[in-house]
Formats: structure tokens, sequence, C-alpha cells
């Protein structure tokens, strides 16, 4: 892809022999935002979807129609940053976990594997935020967290797929437990079993809150971990941005035990790393959309039912909106610079109506991490095999990164 947008330029097709057709793929934030924005009821998922569709089922990542309007206006309130920033006790928390064990390591000067870290810590967070205490109480019964196989298996394949499904029975245990019983839970378990829709005052049904549930596990882990082991990465490559950063987290504020949203968006050099390492490695690389009617794009008619593709990775890197693209430079995102783009230039957690809903809880949770550690540790990169792009359904190292913890 990246060959053919050096040669082709904004818009181009390819025909995809088993399918019949072209698939269309645009680089352009004009036609980005057409297809997201302004014309977006002209546009349904695209193709790639129903691997995903056998993974998740029909949450709101999948679904479409009036199913997700329902839902997506049912899941919105428990996004709102006045939730979210109640769960500051559960990701101070993990983090100062993997704290704690990264101190012997640390100490006798063993190699972490980041990327295995990364998922570990992200999963564990995400869990607590969904099921609060039942967590431990399923591990506990079942020798073991039942979704390890999250991290512990990389492949997302059918075999994957029917392993994860698998683990819906559980959760619709847990559900008729909490129904059964009277104790009160602060997690998101809790709020979907009690999120209502607008018309009808209707709960979610049972096939629908428990897809939501699964759809939060996956979208709420992989991404942000895919987001940090790249911004761990960058910063080892890049001693100066590290030093700044530093230095904003030295002085930011004593050691917050469970710092709280609004504290860490004071974090702004902070916030321009992690955007700037959002921009190169988008986890989110590729959009794909299906047109309902014909739509013009780039100059050129689309036909109906053609797939569209957004290459969020190109479109980061794209030479006419973005100096110097391929150099690491958060100062690019400081509040002086944002006029030199334009709007959908930039979009790691997409845009329009179906932006991610998870996006300041993600943001969230990478800026407390590295607050935390970055007051204890330097990491440097330890290069045991080369850095390749697995760029699947999100864009991941195809190795896992190695590093050093030096204690600051």
């Amino acid at each position: 892809m990246i060959e053919l947008f050096a040669r082709h330029g904004d818009t181009y097709r390819v025909f995809v022999p088993s399918r019949r057709s072209y698939t269309y793929v645009i680089h352009h934030p004009d036609d980005v935002k057409r297809v997201l924005v302004s014309n977006h009821r002209n546009y349904t998922k695209g193709v790639g979807l129903d691997r995903v569709k056998i993974l998740l089922g029909k949450g709101i990542m999948t679904s479409e129609g009036e199913l997700w309007k329902r839902q997506r206006y049912m899941m919105q309130p428990l996004f709102h940053r006045r939730v979210i920033t109640e769960f500051a006790g559960v990701i101070a928390q993990a983090n100062d976990r993997w704290i704690d064990r990264w101190e012997g390591l640390a100490h006798r000067g063993e190699p972490i594997n980041l990327t295995d870290e990364m998922s570990e810590l992200t999963l564990e967070i995400v869990l607590r935020s969904i099921f609060g205490r039942d967590l431990d109480r399923l591990s506990q019964q079942l020798g073991g967290n039942p979704f390890e196989v999250v991290t512990r298996e990389q492949s997302r394949d059918l075999q994957f797929a029917y392993k994860f499904r698998s683990l819906t029975k559980l959760v619709a245990q847990l559900i008729a437990q909490r129904r059964a019983g009277a104790e009160d839970h602060f997690d998101y378990v809790a709020m979907l079993m009690n999120a209502r829709d607008k018309e009808s005052g209707a709960p979610m049904g049972e096939r629908e809150l428990i897809d939501e549930i699964m759809t939060l596990i996956v979208a709420g882990h992989e991404t942000t971990a895919s987001g940090l082991n790249w911004t761990w990465y960058l910063l080892s490559q890049h001693p100066q941005v590290e030093a700044r950063l530093h230095a904003e987290i030295d002085t930011a504020a004593a050691d917050l035990p469970a710092p709280r949203l609004g504290e860490m968006e004071t974090l702004r050099y902070t916030r321009q790393v992690v955007d700037e390492a959002l921009r190169l490695y988008p986890p989110g690389w590729l959009l794909s959309r299906r047109t309902i009617d014909v739509d013009v794009l780039g100059g050129y008619p689309v036909p109906a039912g053609t797939n569209v593709l957004l290459p969020l990775y190109l479109l980061h890197r794209h030479p006419h909106f973005w100096k110097n693209p391929e150099a690491f430079d958060p100062e690019r995102f400081a509040p002086e610079h944002e006029a030199e783009r334009p709007r959908f230039a930039y979009m790691p957690f997409a845009a329009g109506p179906r932006h991610c809903i998870g996006e300041t809880f993600a943001l969230y949770e990478m800026l407390m991490h590295l607050y935390k550690v970055a007051r204890r540790y330097r990491l440097r990169y330890v290069p045991d095999k080369p850095l390749e792009l697995e760029a699947q359904i999100n864009l991941r190292t195809r190795y896992p990164l190695r590093m050093r913890l030096e204690a600051r």
C-alpha cells in the first residue's frame, strides 16, 4: 500500500478477483471526512468485518443501523470523562503492581518483554474496569484468569475466535448472578446492565449485553497495548524527547498515587508524545467502509456496494500535510502548529459518529502509565530481532520488543 500510494497518489482502485469488483483506496483528508462524517449515512462497515463479527458478535464495533444507534446511545454516557476518572484507582493500582514486579528485574539488569508486558497490563486494566471485584472471584473459581487467552494467543484466527466466544458462557453466568443478588458494583458490567433505551426505557437484551462486554475486552486492550509498545520504542530512540518528557513529569506534581484525568491532562508534552506515537503507528491502521449508493471520491465516481479503504498509517504520513512525515517530532502537536494541517489528516481513533467510544479512557490509561513508569525508569531498547511491522487488524511489531529498565 505504501508503494501504491507513492505511485498513484490520493485515490486509486484495485481489482479483487475473489469479489469480482474494485476496492477503492483513499488518502486525502477531504475524502476521509466525506466518508466518515459529511456523507457517513451512505456508508456501512466494509470488507474484513466478517472475521471481526465472528469474534465480537454484534457489538458497537461491528453492528449497523438501528441496533448500532440504540447501543451507542446507551453506552455513550458510560465513557464520559466524569465516569472515566472514577477508574483512577483501577489504572493506578495495576501500574503499581507492574512497577513492583519490575524492580527486581531492573536491579538484576534483566530485560523485559515489553510487548507482552504492555498487553498483560492493559488487559488487567480493562478486565478490572469491566468486571470489578468479580474478576478475582472468577479467577479463584477457575484456577486462573479465564480471559488470559487474549494475551496468550497472538493469532486472531477461527480457533482463537472459538475459544474467545466460549467465554460468553462465563459472562452470562456472571450477569445472572448479579441479577439474583443485591450487591452494588461500580464497573462496566453494572453500567451496561443499568443502561436504558431512550425511546422505550428498555435495557439491553441478553445477547447485546454480552456482545458489548466482549467487544470492550478486545477493543479496550489491544489498541492501548500497541500504542504503549510503540511509544516506549520511540522514546528509547529519541533521548532528547525522552529527557523533555521526564522533565515535565518530574516537575508536574508530587508522586500522586492515583492521579485523576484532569491532572494527567496537564502533562501537555507527554500528550504530544502520545499523539505523535499514534500518528506514526496508529493501532487501528486501516478503516474499511462500503458504499450504499453511488458517491464521488477524489473526483472519481464510486459505485454502490463498493469497498473503500482508508489507510490511517498513510494518511498520518501524507507528505502534503505533514512536514518531514517520517520523523518522530512531538512538537508538531503543540497548539501553535495545529493550524498547519487539516482536521482530518490525523485521526487515530477514527472520526464522525463511529469514532472510538473509548478514546478518553485509552489516553488516560496511556498518560498515567507514562507518568508512573517514567518517574522511575528509562527503558532501553535491546535489539535482538529486526523491527518489522505486522499490519493485521491492529498495527503491531512482528516480534516482541525487549527493553532493559534503568532506574532514574
